[in-house]
Protein backbone atom coordinates (compact mmCIF):
# COMPACT_ATOMS: atom_id res chain seq x y z
CA UNK A 1 0.00 0.00 0.00
CA UNK A 2 2.76 2.45 0.49
CA UNK A 3 4.93 1.70 -2.60
CA UNK A 4 1.63 3.17 -4.73
CA UNK A 5 1.78 6.59 -3.08
CA UNK A 6 5.20 7.39 -5.38
CA UNK A 7 3.37 6.38 -8.89
CA UNK A 8 1.09 9.55 -7.92
CA UNK A 9 2.57 12.63 -10.40
CA UNK A 10 0.22 15.59 -9.49
CA UNK A 11 -1.42 17.40 -13.09
CA UNK A 12 -0.59 14.42 -14.91
CA UNK A 13 -3.85 12.52 -15.12
CA UNK A 14 -6.25 12.61 -17.96
CA UNK A 15 -9.13 14.88 -16.89
CA UNK A 16 -10.90 15.12 -20.24
CA UNK A 17 -13.98 12.55 -19.29
CA UNK A 18 -14.20 15.08 -16.27
CA UNK A 19 -14.36 18.21 -18.43
CA UNK A 20 -17.42 16.28 -20.55
CA UNK A 21 -19.11 15.73 -17.82
CA UNK A 22 -18.94 19.33 -16.29
CA UNK A 23 -19.93 20.73 -19.71
CA UNK A 24 -23.02 18.50 -20.12
CA UNK A 25 -23.81 19.19 -16.55
CA UNK A 26 -23.56 22.53 -16.80
CA UNK A 27 -25.40 22.83 -20.04
CA UNK A 28 -28.05 20.58 -18.69
CA UNK A 29 -28.50 23.13 -15.73
CA UNK A 30 -28.07 26.44 -17.64
CA UNK A 31 -30.97 25.25 -20.44
CA UNK A 32 -33.43 23.63 -17.86
CA UNK A 33 -33.34 26.91 -15.75
CA UNK A 34 -34.68 28.97 -18.52
CA UNK A 35 -37.02 26.25 -19.50
CA UNK A 36 -38.15 27.13 -15.81
CA UNK A 37 -37.92 30.60 -15.96
CA UNK A 38 -39.91 30.63 -19.14
CA UNK A 39 -43.00 28.34 -17.11
CA UNK A 40 -43.01 30.21 -14.42
CA UNK A 41 -43.78 33.30 -16.42
CA UNK A 42 -46.17 32.46 -19.00
CA UNK A 43 -48.21 30.60 -16.01
CA UNK A 44 -48.01 33.75 -13.63
CA UNK A 45 -48.98 36.00 -15.89
CA UNK A 46 -51.88 33.67 -17.74
CA UNK A 47 -53.74 33.23 -14.30
CA UNK A 48 -52.44 35.09 -12.18
CA UNK A 49 -52.84 38.85 -13.63
CA UNK A 50 -55.41 40.23 -15.65
CA UNK A 51 -52.80 39.70 -18.42
CA UNK A 52 -54.57 36.68 -20.53
CA UNK A 53 -53.40 34.05 -22.41
CA UNK A 54 -52.02 36.02 -25.38
CA UNK A 55 -49.62 38.65 -23.37
CA UNK A 56 -48.56 35.43 -21.12
CA UNK A 57 -47.38 33.80 -24.96
CA UNK A 58 -45.48 37.04 -26.33
CA UNK A 59 -43.80 37.40 -22.53
CA UNK A 60 -42.74 33.65 -22.50
CA UNK A 61 -41.62 34.03 -26.44
CA UNK A 62 -39.79 36.60 -25.64
CA UNK A 63 -37.94 35.46 -22.79
CA UNK A 64 -37.49 32.06 -24.54
CA UNK A 65 -35.79 34.39 -27.49
CA UNK A 66 -33.41 36.45 -24.98
CA UNK A 67 -32.78 33.55 -22.75
CA UNK A 68 -31.22 31.48 -25.73
CA UNK A 69 -29.66 34.25 -27.42
CA UNK A 70 -27.21 35.16 -24.03
CA UNK A 71 -26.88 31.30 -22.95
CA UNK A 72 -25.81 30.17 -26.44
CA UNK A 73 -22.31 28.97 -26.12
CA UNK A 74 -19.56 31.13 -27.59
CA UNK A 75 -16.09 30.37 -28.44
CA UNK A 76 -13.55 30.98 -26.16
CA UNK A 77 -9.63 32.22 -26.89
CA UNK A 78 -8.26 29.81 -24.02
Amino acid sequence: MAGQAHEYHHGDQDISAQVATFRSVMGATKWSSLTVAVGVLFFTLWFCTEAGFLTALISAIVLAAVGIFALQSRSSAH
